[in-house]
């Protein structure tokens, strides 16, 4: 990683830019359009769309925030602008605990264990105890967020509170209330952050592991995997570090930010997506290995709606009959058709292949070009993910399901608010060097 030291940020109000703020606006209300109808049409499939968006937008918006902790735990100097991209998709996590309120009322749809919890876990599996829970994980990585973004951005808010007009200027004016000067704020800036910092990432690491077990894994209340939390978490860490490139791409040549998204950055950020990728893919890997090797019903069976039958082996079955299997190319190609196998072709692919293959050189990484659209197809691919892993708990073989025209338009409606809250945060009043290094 290069080491360069920040340069003074100060804030610059852009404003939002009207054609996208309208488009996420239109697409909001479409989402919200769509789970009406699909409330009174499908309401089973409209709350699985619901889950698999609340996930991905939570897990991402939460790895934001651990990722800006990161960044001040360890000092980082090289990351500019990308930290405070990731405190942008940060802004979120208020809204996320809306969103977890809002799902309560889809329990019934999402759940078995709601009104018949298996044998031995009414005590863990049951409506009180799980939305307590997980409501008041989300409340308190709320506060957190608050808390570490007033703080972080602070100090480049002065400016902005003593000239800047309408709702910037007095978001300003209240941010910055009690102000002791550029340097003492800066200082108590760093400490703040910093004592914060350790606290998001044990919430995200721990907390939200748990908050994964009753969100995601529950839906098959027989199945468990340890791992299974610390995977889910490792995602939305992928996620944010793809978004945080995606965007450092879309702000190159933007009002403000010249100069900043440097070749050095971009392959540090680069480097990154890289190393994360494959990190989740090893996560991916060890999860199933002890599975396959197993080969306990009680385990296969949640792999097995996912990817089919192709990489399991059955009860019974011979090695010799297991090598011939795999020695017809036809037969292995279509097993994939059954359960949800070629949409885990399309997660692996998006997200390891691609990133693997493409961004193994120095080059890819600082080309713009390139970087740009393999972060916005690990994006993708965790989006899909995400829905793989919710989809088939209830809904069998049927791997078309969640590509609905409502399930659609409700993940539209998520990602139309996801981008209304990032702009409002990030363009409103945006944190920007005062000097222009590279």
């Amino acid at each position: 990683m290069s080491s360069q030291a920040p340069a003074a940020e100060k804030a610059n109000s852009v404003g939002l830019p009207k054609p996208l703020a309208l488009t996420s606006l239109a697409l909001l209300v479409l989402g919200v359009l769509a789970f009406v109808a699909g409330l009174i049409k499908d309401p089973q499939s409209t709350w699985l769309a619901f889950q698999s968006n609340f996930i991905f937008t939570t897990m991402l918006a939460c790895a934001g925030l651990t990722l800006a902790a990161i960044y001040t735990i360890i000092d980082a100097r090289w990351c500019g602008p990308y930290r405070r991209f990731a405190e942008g998709l940060a802004a979120w996590i208020p809204f996320a605990f809306l969103m977890g309120i809002i799902g309560v009322f889809g329990g019934p749809y999402l759940f078995e264990w709601y009104d018949a919890p298996m044998h031995g876990k009414e005590a863990w599996l049951n409506p009180t105890r799980v939305y307590s829970t997980d409501l008041f994980l989300l409340g308190a990585m709320s506060l957190l967020a608050i808390g570490f973004l007033k703080a972080s951005t602070r100090p480049t808010l002065h400016e902005l509170a003593e000239s800047g007009e309408g709702l910037p200027g007095r978001l300003a004016q209240k941010w910055t209330a009690g102000w002791q000067g550029d340097e003492v704020e800066r200082a108590l800036a760093k400490q703040r952050t910093e004592r914060l910092a350790p606290v998001i990432c044990l919430v995200f690491g721990v907390g939200f592991s748990l908050f994964n077990f009753d969100q995601v894994m529950s839906m098959e209340q027989a199945w468990y995997s340890n791992l299974f939390g610390a995977y889910v978490c490792w995602g939305g860490i992928l996620s944010a570090v793809a978004a945080s490139t995606l965007l450092g791409v879309l702000h190159r040549d933007s009002p403000g930010f010249e100069g900043l998204i440097t070749e050095s950055r971009m392959h540090d950020i680069g480097k990154l997506l890289f190393g994360f990728s494959t990190f989740w893919m090893y996560l991916l890997w060890s999860q199933y290995l002890v599975i396959y090797y197993g080969n306990l019903p009680e385990e296969t069976f949640f792999l097995r709606d996912r990817l089919g039958p192709q990489f399991l082996v059955d009860k019974g079955y011979t090695e010799q009959a297991f090598a011939m299997s795999w020695g017809s190319w036809d037969f292995q190609w279509s097993r994939l058709k059954e359960g949800y196998g070629w949409v885990s072709m399309v997660v692996w692919g998006c997200c390891w292949l691609v990133p693997f293959w493409v961004l193994m050189g120095q080059r890819p990484k600082k080309t713009s070009w390139i970087v740009g659209p393999v972060s916005f197809t690990v994006l993708l691919g965790l989006w899909v993910e995400r829905n793989l892993l919710i989809w088939p708990s209830v809904v069998k073989d049927d791997m078309t399901a969640f590509v609905g025209l409502i399930p659609i338009c409700i993940g539209l409606g998520f990602v139309g608010a996801f981008v209304l809250v990032f702009l409002f945060y990030s363009k409103v009043f945006p944190s920007l060097s005062t000097a222009r290094k590279s």
